[in-house]
């Protein structure tokens, strides 16, 4: 078999497998391996064919990088659970750690919580969302007060 017939097939299998993958990684690998193709289908000897592919697909990987990261980036609006990550909330039922007790009101939504550092929480206090676990929120006190509505107006929780 024909060196460029490997190169070949390779760009193909590298083409192939970036349609099951994201951030454009394989295809600019894909690239370079039709370059050492062409390379080696014009005789040139195993070293350029090489040096073709390294250069050619880690030049097109570097350049690639910002729109990879543009085209893949996370969502900004968040949804579900997720969107009240970050929002400050108020203590409804004291958060116990040694009872597995607590509650919490974010918004209009009532959920179980549990504090950051095992710490107790009391009744009224106000508390940063900054995580979920199960059907749990993740809570820490809320040290300084910012503004968490996403219209840019300051209200009570």
């Amino acid at each position: 078999m024909d060196i460029w017939l490997v190169w070949a097939i390779l760009a193909a299998i590298f083409v192939v497998g970036e349609i099951f993958t994201a951030g454009f990684f394989l295809l600019w690998l894909g690239v370079g391996a039709a370059a050492a193709a062409l390379l080696a289908y014009l005789g040139l000897v195993p070293a350029y064919q090489w040096g073709a592919f390294t250069v050619v697909s880690g030049v097109l990987v570097i350049l690639s990088r910002k729109f990879a990261q543009k085209v893949t980036k996370e969502s900004p609006e968040k949804v579900g659970a997720d969107r009240v990550i970050g929002r400050t909330g108020v203590v409804l039922e004291r958060i116990d750690p040694e009872t597995d007790s607590g509650r919490v009101r974010v918004d209009k939504e009532e959920w179980r919580a549990e504090s950051i550092g095992g710490d107790a929480i009391e009744e009224g206090e106000k508390v940063e969302v900054v995580g979920i676990s199960g059907a749990h929120l993740i809570v820490r006190r809320n040290i300084s007060p910012r503004n968490n509505s996403p219209l840019g107006v300051t209200k009570e929780v």
